[in-house]
């Protein structure tokens, strides 16, 4: 079975595309749908069996790429045709390069456009480093896309409505652009090959069934990205799409080498998903010999396989072929598979973090442990997901790839486990500290019969430099406070610290305590423990308390054209730009690095899916603390409520 992904941005005809392809020899393809974005397709060509992986378009679904092509043996870029759109690809053809796997770009719904071929190549062209080449002309007639000629064979072919497309005369026309179009490229061709350069040299006209074994070697090598063009919604274009991937993409051996499995990896676990009444479901495509319902895989025994229907139990799988894993929740997606354990996948195949961030919480208390379990099984399957926690409130944090994927997750949840949820905002994590040094001294004594309670404490409380955290120390002398006590004080110190005067943990301070008092009978560790923490709130009220904002450091990957639309985005954050500079391998891309006030993570998201359309992301870590105006305090805490 040969295995290839269709992936580019949305609105560019993806899953209409593989339907047109699964459609060439008639019948209907057996499809499945992984994590609502991930369509599965196989179908019959020429005597061959195909499976396509149609990911949908757009940042949310993005993070399934990876693995989805680790899992492949080529992918199809299908673009739309217009030239100010080649950024929407540069995602793509960024992951496409970093996986070095072999690719054709298909520029669909050319019946639609008046743009230039040789255009849209062009912007395109600014998002890789490995050259694009065009494997076919258009003809056009009256402006309109009407066939298109291939520039190995120098075959015109017309399209006709839903049927294969009819050989016809080549357009005098046409001449003089098919012989420069087929010149580029057969130029382009004989870098890669000595013999095929020697005839160019020597104004020699090469077979074309030397041509063909040339591009096929070079395809297979991703050594060029050849373009193709077509209509999918009107099945143009397509065969010669299909019988491309059919002559020229390599088989699963050279997807085992791509990954740098050993030879002892037997499968590679793809995409998964959770399905009612089915349970955990992962898509494994085999990469060797030994992958059987009830064999071991990863270490346990595997459960039951189908086919990408979902219902045709399957006994055995050969090299290269795909099926869906079912019993078998020890298999977690993303992972190389031998009959002993998993190794991760290559570091290209990760998905980019996970930038849209929100407060999840069951909206009935009882529900909450089912919550967290759900959760844990859905970030099990879904590589873009993340699941955290709020430090100070403990509520679960839910990280995803934007709000679609959110969406997605939360009507998951209701649909699959029956849980319903609420969402809100991530509350920032403000910080206090103090100004200056106090020493306070406060005596806890109760008496209302039986046992009484006194302690009495001199504590001395004073700044720390920014990031010094909390220090606790005692120099307490002539036993004033008994030693045992000590611990117990220091317990109600930290108490206090956990929520000062303006409600956040105080960082960067020390507390000593420096004398006291006991009693032989009415000493205790509560009393101490009590002593110690309302001393040093009664301190920090006087040691003049300020609020600390912390401050991350962000650094952004986007396409170099909206570098500059950054700067006023990230300073309308109050985020000061630290400066972009070219990325070292990825053509066209930028990496762009700022410092921005950890309240404004959420607002940077959506900046930058406006800014970027969608095309840049971020990872962020702590920087440093800076103080922060009490009206900055306010205003964040009126967009949290």
């Amino acid at each position: 079975m040969r295995v290839f992904t269709v992936l580019g941005p949305s609105n560019a005809g993806k899953s209409t595309l593989v339907e047109a392809l699964g459609r060439l020899e008639g019948g209907s393809p057996d499809r499945f749908t992984l994590s609502d974005a991930v369509t599965l397709q196989s179908f019959g060509y020429l005597g061959d069996d195909w499976a396509a992986i149609d990911i949908a378009g757009g940042p949310d679904a993005l993070c399934f790429t990876g693995p989805a092509l680790a899992a492949s043996d080529a992918a199809v870029l299908c673009v739309p045709p217009e030239a100010d759109a080649a950024v929407l690809s540069a995602p793509y053809l960024r992951l496409i390069e970093e996986a070095g796997i072999p690719c054709l770009v298909f520029v669909n719904k050319m019946d639609a456009t008046e743009e230039r071929l040789a255009d849209i190549v062009a912007a395109l062209q600014a998002y890789s480093t490995h050259k694009l080449v065009l494997r076919q002309v258009p003809i056009r007639e009256g402006g309109a896309v009407v066939g298109a000629v291939d520039l190995i064979s120098e075959r015109a072919w017309k399209y006709r409505e839903g049927e294969p497309s009819a050989l016809i005369e080549l357009p005098a026309d046409m001449a003089g652009r098919e012989r420069e179009a087929r010149t580029e490229l057969l130029e382009s061709l004989a870098d890669f090959d000595d013999t095929l350069m020697e005839e160019l040299i020597e104004d020699q006209q090469p077979m074309t069934e030397e041509i063909y074994e040339v591009a096929a070697k070079v395809l297979q090598h991703h050594d060029l990205v050849e373009t193709l063009v077509g209509a999918a919604s009107h099945a143009n274009g397509i065969t010669r799409l299909m019988k491309t991937l059919r002559h020229e993409a390599p088989g699963h051996e050279v997807a085992r080498e791509r990954l740098g499995a050993d030879a002892e990896i037997a499968a590679i676990g793809c995409l998964g998903d959770v399905k009612k009444h089915l349970g955990k479901m992962v898509m494994v495509r085999t990469l060797g010999p030994g992958v059987a319902a009830g064999a071991e895989l990863a270490g346990e025994t595997l459960g039951s396989l189908t086919a990408i229907d979902g219902k045709t139990q399957v006994a055995a799988l050969e090299p290269g072929q795909v099926a869906l894993t079912v019993k078998s929740d020890h298999l977690v997606p993303g992972q190389l598979y031998s009959a002993a354990g998993t190794a991760p996948l290559p570091d290209w195949a990760r998905p980019r973090p996970a930038m849209f961030r929100e407060i999840l919480t069951a909206t009935h208390e009882r529900d909450d442990a089912r919550l967290s379990t759900a959760l844990a099984r859905l970030a099990e399957i879904d590589p873009g997901l993340s699941v955290g926690q709020d430090e100070l409130s403990g509520r679960v944090v839910l990280g995803t790839q934007g709000q679609l994927h959110a969406r997605r997750l939360v009507e998951r949840l209701e649909g699959q486990f029956g849980l319903e949820t609420e969402a809100g905002a991530v509350p920032p994590a403000f910080r206090e500290t103090v100004a200056r040094k106090v020493e306070w001294h406060h005596r806890h004594r109760k008496q209302s019969g039986g046992a009484g309670q006194f302690a009495d404490v001199v504590i001395e409380l004073r700044p720390l430099a920014r990031g010094a955290g909390v220090e606790f120390s005692e120099e307490v002398k002539g036993g004033a406070v008994p030693r045992n006590y000590i611990p117990a004080v220091e317990a109600g110190v930290r108490e206090a610290l956990a929520a000062g005067p303006n409600g956040f943990p105080v960082v960067d301070v020390a507390v000593v305590l420096k004398d006291g008092k006991s009693h032989a009978v009415d000493s205790s560790d509560f009393a101490f423990r009590t002593a110690g923490k309302n001393a040093v709130r009664e301190a920090l009220a006087e040691a003049r308390p300020f609020v600390l904002q912390p401050i991350l450091r962000a650094e952004i990957q986007v396409p170099s054209i909206y570098s500059g639309a950054l700067v006023p985005a990230v300073s309308g954050l109050k985020g000061q730009v630290l400066g972009f500079d070219a990325h070292p391998t990825a053509a066209g891309w930028d990496v762009f690095t700022a410092l921005l006030p950890a309240a404004e993570q959420d607002n940077l998201f959506r900046s930058l899916g406006s800014a970027t359309r969608g095309t840049a992301w971020f990872e962020v870590e702590f920087d440093h603390y800076e103080e922060v105006a009490a009206k900055d305090v306010k205003r964040a805490e009126a967009a949290q409520a």
